[in-house]
């Protein structure tokens, strides 16, 4: 799975989650849709936000890239270990503007190891982001890893017969292959850009979209959400193949976590 997470009022419509499954060599896109069309979902944030994590938790064994931040930088997890500043977190910032001017003001825009290694666009409290990263964190991992229905990876240990979360970020992967181009908008130049990156995708990246149907509401979506959902699934895919994807590398890891690009 993919999800191209969204913390804006309207997140089932900017919320999109793609599907598919391993073929040999290629990861076939089977469905894409926003949160809006989920069993339960709806177009406000806390109904997408339900669904989506109602959704994950009835999966079973699959691998999920979600984009939004698992953690903060060290120096802003109190000390804790990673599940415990989780479990902290709605009760030390009960809102996402309490998170954002609170951090904001003692640490700047403080990014984690991960960020810097990858060169991640934004810090996790970065205007532009700290939605995603708060509700992220309160609405969807919380509840999943509370009542232990997922592994958060590297940050817990695996678990058969669950899904594994991993940080994605498509924007990264973007950068490390040399893709960059405007594909979010509603102009002619946008849609070319979108299709243009997925054709390269589907070219040499063993990606395959099930049907012409499925790629027009891909490149269609102008937000280019859709196709982020599907290149966070690609992210997912491709991560697990690789030898230590789920181990961290030091304590720093274990408690920051870790951004997956797939390269």
């Amino acid at each position: 799975m993919g999800v191209d997470f969204s913390g804006s009022r309207e997140a089932g419509l900017a919320l999109w989650i793609a599907w598919g499954e391993s073929d040999r060599q290629r990861l076939v896109i089977r469905a894409c849709m926003p949160a809006a069309d989920l069993p339960g979902g709806g177009r406000d944030r806390p109904s997408a936000h339900r669904a989506l994590a109602q959704c994950l938790r009835r999966s079973g064994a699959c691998v999920a890239g979600l984009d939004f931040p698992f953690s903060l930088p060290e120096a802003q997890l109190d000390e804790l270990a990673w599940i415990d500043f989780l479990k902290a977190f709605p009760g030390r910032f009960p809102t996402a503007d309490t998170y954002y001017r609170s951090t904001q003001a003692r640490f700047g825009e403080m990014r984690r190891r991960t960020d810097r290694e990858l060169r991640a666009p934004f810090a996790p409290n970065n205007l532009r982001l700290y939605r995603q990263t708060y509700y992220g964190l309160r609405d969807v991992l919380l509840p999943l890893v509370t009542a232990d229905s997922v592994r958060v990876l590297p940050l817990q240990r695996r678990r058969a017969g669950v899904p594994w979360l991993l940080e994605a970020c498509p924007a990264a992967a973007l950068k490390r292959l040399d893709l960059r181009r405007a594909y979010k908008g509603r102009s002619r130049a946008h849609r070319r850009h979108r299709l243009e990156l997925l054709a390269s995708w589907e070219r040499t990246a063993g990606l395959v979209l099930d049907g012409g149907a499925l790629r027009r509401t891909v490149v269609e979506q102008p937000g280019g959400d859709a196709l982020d959902s599907v290149l966070a699934a690609w992210i997912a895919w491709r991560s697990v193949s690789g030898r230590d994807f789920a181990r961290p590398r030091d304590a720093q890891e274990r408690r920051e976590g870790r951004i997956y690009d797939g390269c």
